[in-house]
């Protein structure tokens, strides 16, 4: 399975078994991206060099204006999709199996997590995954240490306060915050 088809089950699945096929790719590409991250994360490189090592592991070319500081973490790279103007600040752990789509003028602040897959609940199939891909708008802020869960959709203008767990989709505009969070305030669009 060659990553293209990859991407294409994964965005046509929302469910991966125990017992398929599939997982064997998810281990391949878990290894490309640590063997990627471990150069990306352990020693200096220019802002040349660290987007040229995110389009490799993210298998897409990255814009100029994009914007990364080390170190960064995730399991599989190649289902994660930038805009341009987006920067990722230190410490993020995106868990991209299931899709992670990011627009333009993105701020995403340090350590903060990006989840697409939830395993079983049923003891049996724990091993089994529910895959949900994470689709980030344009224009959002994320505050440092927050935690977006499987699934959620934060539309385009919104800000996510610091330490917040998004376990349900946030509106345009609007500013959520706490664990879980909720919509506390609305920002009005200047003219």
């Amino acid at each position: 399975m060659n990553n293209r088809e990859f991407l294409e089950y994964m965005n046509t699945h929302d469910y991966v078994s125990k017992d398929e096929p599939i997982l064997q790719k998810f281990y391949e590409l878990s290894e490309n991206a640590r063997k990627i991250t471990m150069e990306l994360n352990n020693k200096y490189h220019t802002p040349e060099e660290i987007r040229e090592l995110f389009s490799k592991l993210t298998d897409k070319k990255v814009d100029k204006s994009f914007r990364l500081f080390p170190p960064f973490y995730t399991e599989c790279g190649v289902n994660i999709t930038v805009g341009k103007n987006v920067f990722i600040n230190a410490c993020c752990k995106f868990q991209d199996q299931a899709g992670i789509e990011i627009g333009d003028n993105v701020l995403i602040g340090h350590s903060v997590i990006i989840a697409t897959l939830n395993h079983d609940f049923d003891i049996e199939n724990r091993l089994s995954m529910a895959a949900q891909k994470v689709k980030i708008g344009n224009n959002v802020w994320i505050g440092s240490g927050s935690i977006i869960l499987p699934g959620i959709t934060i539309n385009d203008g919104a800000i996510i306060g610091a330490g917040s767990v998004v376990t349900r989709d946030v509106p345009e505009n609007a500013i959520a915050a706490g664990n879980p969070a909720k919509v506390i305030k609305h920002i009005e669009a200047k003219k």
